[in-house]
């Protein structure tokens, strides 16, 4: 890298750093971060339990941004401010050594660009996800077993807990549905970009004539909300059903009707859980998820509303993603048009740089 590499890097990195600085607004950041401290300062802030906890989670969000920006723009900063005062001395050896360090300020600028998009309201929360297959039987049961394995294996090497609140096997291979948390620091502002369908193309294990086939699964992503999130569900609005839990877990999922499937009729959402022996705890984790549903739904109401679109036409209901793996392989995603040939990585979890991607080429549209 020369000196005009370098000068031309440093000038785009400054760029992002400028268009940040003008949406975050790191002045008033740095108010709000005073006048919470102060409101802290006062016994009677610690008395609204639910008010403090709302008011330091902000806080924890706002200190964590500031915190990037400022490491990156005064990295970069420095390295512009060193590197001219080496290149009018002639000094190249620190000129070499400033440059080395370009990939590190790179890294710290595209660090703050996803810290930016995981600023939202629900980011931070644990994600509710739900694989679905589509029609093709065993083919597509299949794929959303690679699917879960997929988000199992990113959510292992975030060091993030998983937990299985309904799980159905195929009838073959795979499985026919499947609802999981997953338990981490913005968990869900990572797996937001993972609502839609998702395609697979290959070699079909199952096809003793070894035809390319094509499936598909959706899956569905929503925040798992606090209980102070004022959704109302009356009763007039759902029908529960409840069957016999399937798969493994001894010879009581066999003999007891415990599994719960909610209906919410004016969304026709549907949400189930087998989890757990109780009837009762099953009941109260898919009332959960149903209120996570619905609380998802409606912010895409409202950003429909917004975009002067409707509602169907940014639902999950759409292709986003092709996962190919014969003639050729690679993975395309809609959104960020971005291809990966990395595909067993991929497929194995190593999905972050990709979600991350997308979540950079949404934000600047």
């Amino acid at each position: 890298m020369d000196n005009y590499e370098y000068t031309e890097v440093i000038k785009k990195l400054g760029i992002k750093i400028d268009n940040i600085s003008q949406i975050i607004k790191p002045k008033i950041l740095q108010e709000r971060l005073e006048a919470i401290e102060q409101m802290q300062q006062d016994p009677v802030f610690w008395l609204d339990n639910v008010q403090a906890a709302i008011i330091s989670k902000e806080k924890t969000a706002t200190t964590q941004i500031l915190t990037r920006f400022f490491k990156a723009k005064n990295a970069l900063d420095d390295s512009s401010e060193i590197y001219e005062m080496a290149y009018g001395e002639g000094d190249e050896e620190m000129q070499n050594q400033i440059i080395k360090e370009v990939p590190n300020l790179e890294k710290l600028v595209g660090d703050l660009e996803v810290a930016m998009m995981l600023s939202g309201e629900n980011d931070s929360n644990d994600a509710i996800i739900s694989i679905h297959p589509g029609a093709g039987g065993t083919e597509s049961q299949d794929w959303a077993s690679m699917l879960y394995r997929m988000y199992l294996r990113w959510a292992e090497r975030q060091g993030f807990k998983v937990e299985v609140l309904d799980f159905q096997e195929g009838e073959e291979a795979g499985l026919k549905d499947v609802s999981f948390i997953i338990r981490g620091l913005n968990a869900y502002g990572y797996l937001k970009v993972e609502n839609g369908i998702h395609r697979l193309v290959r070699i079909s294990p199952f096809d003793a004539n070894a035809k390319r086939h094509t499936s598909f699964s959706s899956v569905m992503v929503s925040p798992e909300v606090d209980d102070d999130i004022d959704i109302v569900i009356e009763d007039k609005d759902i029908r529960i059903d409840t069957y016999r839990a399937s798969g493994a877990g001894g010879q009581h999922v066999n003999k007891t009707d415990s599994a719960i499937r909610i209906t919410h009729v004016p969304t026709n959402i549907v949400v189930q859980c087998q989890n757990d022996r109780s009837q009762h705890k099953n009941k109260a984790n898919a009332l959960k998820m149903l209120k996570s549903r619905l609380y998802e739904f409606e912010l895409e109401k409202q950003q429909a509303i917004k975009d002067g679109v409707e509602k169907s036409e940014i639902g999950w209901g759409h292709q986003i993603r092709s996962y190919v793996l014969a003639p050729y392989q690679q993975v395309k995603d809609g959104r960020s048009n971005i291809a990966y040939s990395n595909v067993s990585a991929l497929l194995d979890g190593d999905i972050s740089k990709m979600l991350e991607d997308v979540l950079i080429a949404m934000q600047s549209k």
